[in-house]
């Protein structure tokens, strides 16, 4: 499905007159905006990509995964190891 930054508004009287139009809109050519005196007021879009948006919404964060792996628990230390740094000619 075609996605567009900057979908068509409809007027809500236009959307209400229109609906099927504007549902029909929604599943072939991407999200419609629907305005309420000329202020933007919602965005009708398909099932399928509203479920898509859910979904990544619902994704845990890195922080979330991370911080439940059996391996947070481990000590690394504080002290680590000092390499000897060598000289290098520029």
């Amino acid at each position: 499905m075609p996605r567009t930054l900057n979908p068509p508004a409809w007027k809500l009287q236009d959307a209400k007159a229109h609906f099927s139009a504007v549902v029909r809109d929604a599943q072939v050519k991407g999200p419609q905006r629907v305005t309420v005196h000329g202020k933007d007021a919602v965005v009708v879009v398909a099932a399928e990509e509203f479920d898509r948006l859910v979904a990544m919404v619902e994704q845990p964060s890195l922080y979330a995964l991370l911080s439940k792996s059996p391996l947070s628990k481990l000590d690394f230390g504080v002290d680590g190891v000092r390499s000897p740094v060598r000289d290098v000619e520029l």
